[in-house]
């Protein structure tokens, strides 16, 4: 049986899974699921059609399945969906879809969302993901998986970042930045490949093709998606094939200069 403290509200229709947790002055709507082990803490606001996996964590004062911030919502039938063992900060707004976004939010599982982090409506987060303090996407972006969001940073609307991407900190990032890369700056730009968070989950013999890769990718001086496409063309890697997919498929474009990054200088660690 879930555990409700007495001066929480839980609406007429929400449903609540074995073992949740509802804190003092929480409130929780009448469209409103959660799954089984999920604690949410005082004083959050879990409203709209919400629908929140198993084993999260909701600490206090978020407000997560509010309407969308969008001018053009006018009470539609949309979703967020939340999956399972997430940790969900402090001060936490993440919105639904909207009707001209496919009408769903949806995040995957393991991520971590600090204090005062925004998702917006549309917004598309994998797994694994970590958004530091103050990281707020606008609506339509999309995180692949293991995803580095520094703190205080802005993501504009429908840009995409690849797996295994790390945006610095005090970024405000305007374009796509593929997989496995690193961007910063205001406006940010690709720094080189995301060496730390790559050594954490790859072999190093796929680490060096996707070092040549960047390489022929954004410091020769030829045309991006050209050299894109040969790549992908004859390269054997799948991880280097999806780098160059992410490129070719890029609608917003890729920030970079034509510069030395942090490759060469760490070729040999």
């Amino acid at each position: 049986m879930p555990s409700i403290h007495p001066t929480a509200i839980i609406e007429d229709g929400a449903i609540l899974g074995n073992n949740v947790h509802i804190g003092p002055f929480a409130y929780i709507g009448k469209k409103v699921k959660i799954h089984d082990d999920t604690i949410v803490d005082s004083h959050a606001v879990i409203d709209g059609n919400t629908n929140i996996g198993k084993n999260n964590h909701i600490f206090s004062h978020t407000a997560i399945g509010t309407i969308p911030q969008d001018l053009k919502f006018n009470g539609e039938d949309v979703q967020l969906i939340i999956g399972d063992n997430n940790t969900i900060r402090e001060f936490t707004l993440l919105n639904p879809g909207t009707k001209g976004g496919g009408s769903v939010t949806k995040i995957g599982n393991g991520n971590l969302l600090m204090g005062y982090v925004h998702l917006g409506h549309d917004v598309i987060l994998g797994d694994n993901c970590i958004l530091a303090n103050g990281a707020t996407l606008a609506g339509h972006v999309e995180l692949g998986n293991h995803v580095v969001i520094g703190g205080l940073t802005p993501i504009h609307q429908f840009v995409h970042i690849g797996d295994y991407a790390m945006i610095g900190g005090a970024s405000a990032l305007a374009q796509d930045i593929p997989p496995y890369c690193l961007a910063e700056g205001n406006r940010a730009s690709l720094r080189g490949l995301n060496l730390t968070g790559l050594r954490r989950q790859m072999k190093r013999e796929e680490i060096n093709e996707l070092k040549i890769a960047y390489r022929e990718l954004f410091e020769q001086g030829n045309p991006l998606q050209e050299v894109a496409q040969n790549i992908f063309e004859t390269t054997t890697s799948e991880k280097v094939k999806k780098l160059c997919e992410f490129i070719k498929t890029s609608k917003r474009g890729i920030p970079f200069n034509r510069v030395k990054t942090n490759i060469k200088n760490e070729e040999n660690q």
